[in-house]
């Protein structure tokens, strides 16, 4: 009888985990499609964005075009994303999936940040990039690797992570992502680009530096990849 209970256990505890996995994206659709509207008179409302009414759905609703056009690196950080999630297809509702382009001219960074809500896969399409993530804490290591054209790399969800291309021509990359709308907060910007701004007092302890050095890094223009 222990033996049957300890097996009961283990059963138990491996249905939890396995639970907590199937969770850990966006929920499961169910139907074939919701095609997002952003001011439905007639409609359901779900985790996401309220649905079309499936008979009224176009092709136009699972499409967009332009994704070959290269992103506008010209500003501090020499990148630019070129989003491609619910806000930019409609049809991705429900369906958990999305993806971006990210441009960079040569030494362009995409700054170190996180998504919330996704697990990103980024491959390397032109050029090499200099790629890593930061684990939780306390042990907070830092993997990172040196990515080349056709190269993979995954960026699990909630990470700090960031991508530099290290060559001196531009690069570009593709990431997909495990949600419709997986977010990004940009570390610096949200720390010292918030508005109203954190107190020097928080923010000065918290770095261990004096408060004009967070008035300097405060009064910056932080680019929003």
């Amino acid at each position: 009888m222990k033996n049957m209970g300890a097996q009961f256990l283990i059963v138990t505890v491996i249905l939890a985990l396995a639970s907590s996995f199937a969770f850990a994206s966006d929920p499961s659709p169910l139907q074939d499609f919701c095609v997002a509207v952003d001011e439905p008179e007639a409609a359901v409302f779900v985790n996401g964005k309220f649905c079309k009414d499936p008979k009224l759905a176009t092709a136009e609703d699972f499409f967009l075009k332009g994704l070959d056009v290269a992103g506008d690196t010209s500003n501090k950080v020499g990148s630019n994303v070129t989003q491609v999630n619910v806000a930019q297809i409609a049809g991705l509702n429900t369906l958990g999936v999305s993806l971006a382009r990210i441009d960079f001219a040569p030494y362009g960074l995409n700054p170190p940040h996180t998504h919330p809500r996704a697990t990103e896969i980024l491959t390397v399409l032109e050029g090499t990039l200099y790629v890593g993530f930061v684990t939780s804490n306390p042990e907070n290591r830092l993997i990172t690797k040196v990515l080349n054209k056709g190269d993979v790399f995954v960026f699990p969800i909630g990470l700090i992570h960031f991508q530099f291309n290290t060559g001196h021509t531009n690069a570009v990359a593709i990431s997909g992502f495990s949600s419709q709308n997986p977010g990004v907060i940009t570390i610096a910007n949200s720390v010292f680009g918030s508005k109203p701004p954190i107190s020097d007092d928080v923010l000065s302890k918290a770095f261990q530096v004096e408060k004009n050095v967070v008035d300097y890094l405060q009064a910056q223009f932080w680019v929003n990849n």
